[in-house]
């Protein structure tokens, strides 16, 4: 298909905007862990040598420092307790139907509502 074409509501075009370096470094970073294939996956991207977007990636791909979030609060020899809460799903289950809504409950079992 070409850029420019007709329809009956006037001519269309495709814009075509080729990835920025820190999209093309962010996609590369996310396909692989090697630096050196994560340069020429961004350079080719991007339609440049690889010469360019190579400091861009060694850049991005500097190891930052490992935080520790995790905090141990309590006495040196006391157990450790994990806490797991599960939060419910609020969605109706399917195919209950109207058995399980209280209809036979509420007394309309004579007026055709009968199982």
């Amino acid at each position: 298909m070409s850029a420019v074409w007709k329809t009956k509501y006037g001519t269309r075009r495709v814009r075509r905007d080729p990835p920025t370096l820190a999209e093309a470094v962010a996609a590369a970073r996310g396909l692989t862990d090697d630096v050196q294939q994560q340069v020429e996956i961004a350079a080719s991207l991007m339609d440049l040598p690889p010469d360019q977007v190579r400091p861009e990636v060694l850049k991005a791909a500097t190891p930052r420092k490992d935080v520790n979030t995790v905090a141990f609060v309590g006495r040196a020899g006391a157990p450790r307790v994990v806490v797991v809460e599960r939060v419910p799903s609020r969605r109706p289950m399917a195919g209950k139907g109207m058995a399980g809504k209280g209809i036979v409950r509420k007394g309309l079992t004579g007026k055709g509502f009968d199982r």
